[in-house]
């Protein structure tokens, strides 16, 4: 393997040598015990091809490099786990990896492309997954013989980060659906909206509407300067649920301790405009733990624009 001061990578040849190298000094990838300080989750598609789950690995390396090697063998070897397969050990091959500046970039055969659209979406979320757990490595992308990787709706798959795959209950990973959804998030002075795009793939068994309630939580990015959380992080959601076009939301009592001077009629309409951008919802009423308080309006809400500013008006205070 060839190592430069930024740029790291190896070819098909060396990359199987480390594959025999590597299983002839470590134990089996996979273990379900309790995981050790050094252990890292090794993610693999389950028979069904429904989910990903992680399995503990005890890494043996100590490098950056040498613990790719390790976690690409890993990724490359059927478990002991009769109901699970390694996601880079079904019908295609591993051609170069090339990491530079915490990019991770993996090469695969014209085979890759044979998978079902499921099976290849649970390929990527396992590699992306295992492969981020190292340091240096942030982002993960993938090409097919040299070419760029297109999803099954033919939009490019560019670089992907471990939270472009959203764990449904944080032991497992359902199917995944990508999700376009529009987010407002609070100015600098609290004081108005900023609506922002965020694009990821969400758990088919957590409803549309709440994964936007979560990402809202969540909060901005980071990729877009200007933006400010609307609503406190340790806000719970309770539950979510649409019915006759009104998309009740129930959050515990965390909502209403405001955050960054943003007003709870902010915080309020943050997550109505966010949610009326979805088609089926018309309007939004919002609960704390089942109830209306006092404090907030006590009839579901429509969109209301007039709090909402742009990024380019705001520079022009």
């Amino acid at each position: 393997m060839r190592t430069g001061t930024k740029k790291r990578w190896f070819t098909r040849g060396v990359f199987l040598l480390a594959l025999v190298l590597c299983l002839s000094v470590f134990t089996a990838c996979g273990n379900e015990e309790q995981p050790a300080e050094n252990a890292y989750s090794i993610y693999y598609v389950s028979n069904s091809e429904t989910k990903v789950e992680p399995h503990y690995h005890i890494i043996q390396s100590d490098t950056s490099e040498e613990q790719l090697e390790e976690l690409i063998t890993c990724l490359s070897t059927m478990p002991d786990m009769l109901e699970y397969k390694a996601p880079l050990a079904l019908g295609f091959e591993v051609l170069s990896v090339q990491v530079e500046d915490g990019r991770l970039m993996l090469d695969v055969s014209a085979e890759y492309k044979n998978m079902s659209a499921i099976r290849e979406v649970l390929v990527r979320a396992a590699i992306v997954r295992t492969l981020t757990q190292i340091p240096d490595i942030k982002y993960v992308g993938i090409t097919v013989e040299g070419e760029p990787l297109y999803d099954n709706a033919g939009d490019l798959v560019g670089l992907m980060s471990a939270d472009q795959f959203i764990n449904n209950d944080g032991s497992e990973i359902n199917t995944y659906e990508p999700a376009r959804v529009m987010l407002y998030f609070a100015n600098e002075d609290g004081n108005k909206l900023i609506a922002a795009y965020r694009e990821k793939y969400y758990s088919t068994n957590t409803p549309l509407e709440r994964f936007v309630v979560e990402e809202l939580i969540a909060g901005p990015s980071g990729q877009v300067a200007g933006l400010y959380p609307t609503i406190n992080p340790e806000t719970k959601v309770i539950n979510v649920m649409t019915r006759d076009g009104i998309c009740y939301v129930n959050l515990d009592s965390s909502f209403l301790n405001v955050v960054n001077n943003v007003s709870t009629e902010i915080a309020m309409y943050s997550i109505v405009n966010s949610l009326v951008e979805l088609n089926n919802i018309n309007r939004v009423q919002i609960l704390v733990n089942g109830e209306v308080p006092a404090s907030l309006n006590s009839a579901a809400l429509e969109r209301n624009l007039d709090y909402v500013t742009t990024l380019d008006n705001e520079g022009g205070r």
